[in-house]
């Protein structure tokens, strides 16, 4: 199996201009915060997914692309690569997500990953893909409150509608963690309702969106989703503490770990900044052989 990790470097000039031209949205920090903890993520991939085919990293621009990622080991994949060019340049990760499936020499089982998703202990094919279904647990939802649980409604509904199910009250929504994926489910899917997804695209995030949930849920609804939670602990850094989401890290009870970025103030993000570097280095003091 493959991991696709989409990522964005906030401080990247380059991306910042195409910011400021095609956007009137302030910058979220929260969502575009360089937290520089990808390489951590590499590593933890070669230490405990031995299994993983390719790794495939999916930016904006050239310049997106850390100076230390090794191209030989790591597939680099532009938004132009896998999105049609009318709906560029986009800062919305609900449409980059909705075109993964369409990156060149993606294995048929493959895992969508944000890049603050760690794998801090040993981990298995059989956490995330078994006889040809995917792993992940299901949650079943009735309020919409809120931007995003309307984009989950929305994502649940086109799923349905691919499938020829009626409406529902209920909406599926998949645990927040890596997403196992089927290439040829998800480009089933595309081709069957691909206006539809089209009308839903937009640079910045809006309520009319849909999200890669919509795969999943795809899947769940054919019964190619087996409905068990996968091995997490999941951290806001402004809730968590700082020496919790490092114990985590240092003396891990689940195999993979969340560290979800929001709104903090500086000295706190300065303080969890190091702390979480400073332990990343001590559990994966090695370089992968996705780095230089």
């Amino acid at each position: 199996m493959d991991i696709v990790i989409t990522y964005v470097d906030g401080l990247d000039p380059v991306w910042q201009k195409d910011y400021e031209k095609f956007s009137n949205v302030p910058i979220m920090q929260k969502r575009f915060r360089n937290w520089g903890l990808l390489p951590y993520l590499m590593r933890g991939i070669e230490v405990n997914m031995p299994f993983i085919r390719k790794v495939h990293l999916v930016v904006s621009h050239q310049s997106q692309v850390p100076e230390w990622v090794n191209r030989d080991e790591v597939n680099v994949v532009l938004h132009k690569d896998i999105i049609p060019a009318e709906y560029l340049p986009t800062f919305n990760s609900n449409t980059i997500e909705t075109h993964l499936h369409r990156i060149e020499g993606l294995d048929e089982e493959y895992l969508y990953f944000n890049d603050d998703i760690f794998p801090v202990a040993q981990c298995k094919e059989e956490d995330f893909f078994r006889q040809g279904k995917g792993v992940i647990g299901m949650s079943r939802h009735l309020l919409a409150t809120g931007m995003f649980k309307k984009i989950c409604r929305n994502s649940d509904a086109l799923a349905r509608r691919a499938l020829g199910l009626k409406k529902s009250c209920i909406f599926l929504r998949p645990q927040h963690i890596c997403a196992p994926m089927l290439r040829s489910e998800c480009e089933r899917l595309y081709a069957t309702i691909r206006e539809d997804i089209l009308a839903t695209l937009s640079r910045t995030r809006t309520e009319k969106n849909v999200t890669q949930y919509m795969f999943t849920n795809y899947l769940y609804l054919q019964g190619k989703i087996i409905n068990e939670r996968i091995s997490r602990r999941h951290f806001s850094v402004a809730v968590a503490s700082p020496k919790s989401i490092c114990r985590a890290i240092e003396q891990p009870s689940r195999k993979l770990i969340c560290i979800n970025d929001v709104k903090i103030s500086e000295e706190r993000y300065v303080t969890m900044h190091s702390m979480l570097h400073e332990t990343f280095q001590k559990r994966f003091p090695n370089k992968s052989k996705y780095e230089i």
